[in-house]
């Protein structure tokens, strides 16, 4: 009965979601990427390196969210394309290389993730097209 309590009060609280604001007019005009990879972003980048995320309805059961409030927290903290005015020219470099990097290792988007969201699985010529 005490776990019930306690799983029904968990429903109660959620941690914050992001404005789903469109916070990517910075990132889009100062790299001016092609549409095809400005499409490629939005599928598989932006639900976790921008401020842009997208809950889907089991978000709202409170174990999910806490978990995957987390890992976007992580994820925004390693690269938030809505902050893309708050890097240093340098950082910025560093931030697109580390985005190749992990595009070529197959490193992104996490496994976790594309289970989830199929969309977000990269063709080989969606990597090409990040990756360059």
């Amino acid at each position: 009965m005490g776990l019930l309590i306690v799983l029904v009060g968990m429903q109660c609280y959620h941690p914050e979601k992001m404005d789903r604001s469109d916070y990517l007019a910075s990132y889009i005009t100062k790299t001016n990427p092609p549409v095809e990879v400005r499409v490629v972003l939005r599928g598989t980048c932006y639900n976790c390196h921008s401020n842009t995320t997208i809950y889907p309805w089991y978000t709202y059961v409170a174990s999910v969210i806490y978990g995957l409030a987390d890992h976007m927290e992580e994820g925004k903290e390693d690269l938030n394309l809505s902050d893309w005015d708050g890097y240093s020219a340098k950082k910025k470099v560093h931030k697109l290389e580390e985005v190749a990097e992990m595009v070529e290792k197959e490193e992104m988007p996490l496994g976790a993730y594309t289970w989830t969201h199929a969309e977000a699985r990269l063709t080989k010529e969606q990597k090409r097209l990040i990756i360059d």
